[in-house]
This record gives C-alpha cells, sequence and structure tokens, in this order.
C-alpha cells in the first residue's frame, strides 16, 4: 500500500461508480466529479496537523486494485478506527484481508494505538469474515447507523486492542 494520488482517480471511480460496492454504504454510486472530490481530500488530509486520517492506495504490480483508510478518532484515547474497499474483480481473493493487516500494523505500531475498530452492514457478510480474519471481535449491532438508499443501515461493530494484535502478530510469526 501507499499514500494516495490524485491521479489515483480513474482507478478509484472504477469500483466507486459500481452499486454493488457501494451497496452498503451512505455513499455512491458516485459520479466522476464525487470520485475526484473524493479522492482530492483524501490527498489533502495527507498535509493535515494533526494528521486524523491516513487514506492508501492498495496495489498490485502497478494496478490500483483498492483503498485502505486509518482514521485516528481519538489522540487522547488511542483510539482509531479502519475501512477498506477493493475492486469487485478481485473479491474473494484475501486482498481486503491484506488491505486490514496493514492498516492495523500502521495503527498499532506507527501511531501507537490503543484501540481500533471498524464496522460494516449486517448483511455484508465479505466484509464480516475479513474483520473476523483480522482477530477482531464482534461487539455487537449498533441500530440505525446510516441511512442508505433501501433505508436505515445497521452496523456491526468489530475491535482489536494492542494486546491483541500483538499476540496475533507472534501466532503468524511463529513466536512464542
Amino acid at each position: 500500500m501507499r499514500q494516495i494520488e490524485l491521479a489515483d482517480w480513474p482507478a478509484v471511480h472504477s469500483w466507486a461508480s459500481r452499486a454493488q460496492v457501494c451497496r452498503f454504504q451512505a455513499w455512491g454510486p458516485n459520479t466522476e466529479d464525487e470520485t475526484r472530490a473524493f479522492v482530492a481530500t483524501a490527498v489533502e488530509a495527507w498535509e493535515q496537523s494533526p494528521q486524523q486520517r491516513f487514506a492508501y492506495a492498495a496495489c498490485m504490480e502497478d494496478d490500483v486494485v483498492g483503498m485502505g483508510e486509518l482514521h485516528v478518532r481519538s489522540r487522547g484515547q488511542r483510539q482509531g478506527e479502519i475501512t477498506y474497499v477493493v475492486h469487485p474483480r478481485l473479491w474473494g481473493r484475501g486482498i481486503g484481508t491484506l488491505i486490514g493487516e496493514e492498516l492495523l500494523a500502521r495503527g498499532f505500531h506507527d501511531l501507537q494505538l490503543h484501540r481500533v475498530h471498524a464496522t460494516c452492514d449486517p448483511r455484508n457478510t465479505g466484509s464480516a469474515r475479513v474483520l473476523r480474519k483480522l482477530g477482531m471481535t464482534w461487539e455487537g449491532r449498533h441500530r440505525h447507523t446510516a441511512l442508505i438508499r433501501d433505508g436505515w443501515r445497521d452496523s456491526e461493530m468489530f475491535s482489536i486492542l494492542e494486546d491483541e494484535w500483538a499476540e496475533r502478530t507472534r501466532r503468524v510469526a511463529g513466536v512464542g
């Protein structure tokens, strides 16, 4: 993953313009102007101080195939949130898990966060599966968190703590 760039907007638009990708989101399907504006604000976030939003392009060779974002929700409480999206042509191939792992590593190692959470629509079983693969714990359902095209959306809440991430990292590496 690398820092997102303005030139990435056509790749981002290749999925952000698709109804199946934004089905469970309050945004989209995006127009070209909406995608350009989204990418521009993601790029500008890298210049903010203190930086709260870290937007990355997920690449396979030179092809941008997804995005991941890490949002610092509270520096004082060391809390963050991750989000990710993958082009549908690559769904089910582990790309979302790789993006999530990289975001969590950056959150816990680089930013010294204590807790990172993520949410997903209860109908988005693929995303919930990714969050569980990342070692995140299901904390419950928040009701009517977003108004989307087909009505109010609930959100499944998942989180992982820094010590849980450290233990998972040791296990995956075969240490301890």
